[in-house]
């Protein structure tokens, strides 16, 4: 019988713990300046309430204290973290698209095949920006909506300004309010009132930048009756 694994350390992470080349990626400086939040929402093209909401919650982050619950991260210096990082592709809904190293990337991970096997819908996020979506067209004709958060944004606009940070403000905590000036890339998605979703939709999100910070956002709104698995 195999011995059980017990902590972090036990496990072998050379499946994950590779990286990848950065050519042609385009980063922010580091640290945390409302120069810094304004850039993103820039290369986000942000709505004026969505930039507005980031500078906000950079004022939020900067009045609170770090939290005393949970690890030690004295040593974190957010002047030293690059809080985006778009990789030198866009988004695509064909696997055969998506550039070869990020592939090569994801295809050691698995997601191809996990979703031939068993998923209805899947996102792969590279960095700060998803780069792969795709959705079965059974689950579409549900009504559900699958999609990235910068499409919902476009798309879906009063949706995700109804339900934006409502259960986790940035006023909860101080790294709330770090997600909200600096979120980028993360899934959104719908069910109408009473569809099931038989199958689980899956979202993958790889950090290969050394000294980076991952904030994606993933928004789920599940109507009464309705049932999804999220993974």
């Amino acid at each position: 019988m195999a011995e059980e694994k017990t902590t972090v350390g036990d496990i072998d992470r050379s499946l994950y713990d590779f990286k990848d080349s950065e050519e042609g990626f385009y980063k922010v400086n580091e640290g945390l300046t409302p120069g810094i939040v304004e850039q993103i929402s820039k290369e986000k093209n942000d709505p004026d309430w969505m930039r507005e909401f980031r500078l906000k919650s950079l004022e939020v982050y900067n009045s609170l204290k770090v939290p005393d619950w949970g690890p030690d991260i004295t040593d974190l210096n957010m002047d030293d973290i690059v809080t985006y990082v778009r990789p030198n592709t866009g988004m695509s809904a064909k696997w055969s698209e998506v550039p070869e190293d990020i592939k090569n990337t994801f295809e050691r991970l698995g997601i191809p095949e996990a979703e031939r096997k068993s998923l209805a819908g899947v996102g792969a996020q590279y960095d700060s920006e998803l780069v792969y979506h795709n959705v079965k067209e059974e689950v579409l004709a549900q009504g559900v909506i699958y999609t990235d958060m910068e499409s919902a944004l476009r798309d879906n606009e009063e949706k995700v300004r109804t339900h934006f940070m409502k259960l986790v403000p940035p006023t909860d905590h101080k790294f709330a309010a770090l997600h909200g000036a600096v979120w980028s890339g993360g899934s959104f998605v719908y069910v109408p009132p009473g569809v099931k979703v038989e199958i689980p939709l899956q979202s993958y999100f790889r950090l290969n930048a050394p000294g980076a910070g991952q904030f994606e956002h993933t928004l789920i709104i599940v109507e009464e009756g309705a049932d999804l698995h999220f993974i």
